[in-house]
């Protein structure tokens, strides 16, 4: 059996009329015949015919593919469950619509900027998602320039020409904190992510507002890249301090589960000896011992409404900001109250 795939003449031909004809019916476009068309249709799908994304391509002047550039280091990309989450739930959404999405991981301004310019040229994507936005984003006024459709990960710290997909995560680190302090907490420490980054910069300033309502000192902070090894390099500093905190606030979970080995390496108990807290809810959280607390975010259901939104966008010119529901707070095992102060002397 040959499997060579049916093409517009093979439809033609069974269906018994010309080739144009048989590319009107297919683009659902005027002077076909009603009764000809379901004939035309029904011949294409008895055939098995798919139409050719790269013949579509040309007709259209559509690219039918989204750009992600993604500036981060490979190794934290590679350690960090948010990302492969955010593009599962983009391609959930661009395979229904027989799009691909085109990822580009770079490691410095540079090449990103030089990736969007290259992506608009060769017209490779209909339009980008923009993440990890940053306080001066160079890429805002690029993105302007090239004419180029683009949906935002996060509030932008200026006004720009297209959409964003939000989530309040100034709750979540509140409530983090208010939940240690509940437990009797005083001394608690916060590795924060890169302050360059609009969400990193956000998370801190969310502890500190926190810790100051609590009369608490909020000085106890090192910040990190969001990786791993900083996470747990952090974690390290923090522990050999001269006041060492009972409870630490990591930026995201996977800084936080290298925190919990941290601590379990020097013998501490967690929780006993030290709370924990991470960020971003995600699966091997509930699976690490003890259970990270942590603050729920959905990033599947980030990538699915910032696909639709950017689909909007490319579609009709304009589409709404949207916000997701606020980052809520899961308490599980690695939180509790903190140790007497002659067992924390003890343990330190």
């Amino acid at each position: 059996m040959s499997a060579r795939k049916p093409t517009i003449s093979d439809v033609a031909s069974a269906a018994g009329v010309s080739k144009g004809l048989v590319s009107f019916a297919l683009n659902d476009k005027p002077g076909v015949a009603v009764d000809t068309r379901d004939r035309i249709l029904a011949v294409a799908k008895d055939l098995g015919w798919r139409p050719s994304l790269s013949a579509r391509s040309l007709s259209t002047r559509t690219s039918f593919a989204l750009g992600l550039v993604i500036r981060r280091a490979a190794e934290v990309i590679g350690a960090d469950p948010f990302f492969p989450s955010f593009i599962a739930g983009i391609e959930s959404v661009l395979s229904e619509e027989g799009r691909a999405l085109v990822l580009s991981v770079v490691p410095d301004q540079e090449a990103e900027l030089s990736t969007y310019r290259t992506l608009a040229a060769d017209k490779r994507v209909d339009g980008v998602f923009l993440t990890d936005l940053r306080q001066d984003d160079k890429r805002f006024a690029l993105i302007e320039e090239l004419d180029l459709p683009a949906v935002a990960l996060g509030h932008p710290a200026s006004s720009v020409c297209f959409p964003f997909v939000e989530l309040d995560d100034t709750s979540g680190i509140q409530a983090a904190v208010e939940h240690l302090v509940s437990l009797g907490h005083t001394r608690i420490g916060h590795v924060a992510g890169d302050p360059a980054m609009i969400h990193g910069g956000r998370r801190r300033e969310s502890f500190a507002d926190a810790m100051t309502n609590a009369g608490l000192d909020s000085s106890l902070v090192i910040e990190t890249n969001f990786s791993v090894s900083q996470g747990a390099d952090a974690t390290r500093r923090l522990l050999d301090g001269p006041h060492p905190p009972t409870a630490i606030v990591f930026a995201n979970d996977p800084m936080a589960i290298a925190g919990l080995g941290v601590a379990h390496q020097r013998g501490l108990r967690v929780p006993a000896d030290l709370s924990i807290t991470g960020f971003d809810g995600t699966d091997i959280s509930a699976y690490v011992f003890p259970a990270l607390t942590t603050i729920t975010s959905d990033p599947v259901e980030w990538g699915r409404v910032a696909a639709r939104t950017l689909l909007d966008q490319i579609a009709t010119g304009a589409a709404p900001t949207v916000a997701l529901p606020p980052a809520q707070l899961l308490i599980r095992d690695s939180t509790a109250p903190p140790p007497p102060p002659a067992a924390e002397v003890a343990h330190r």
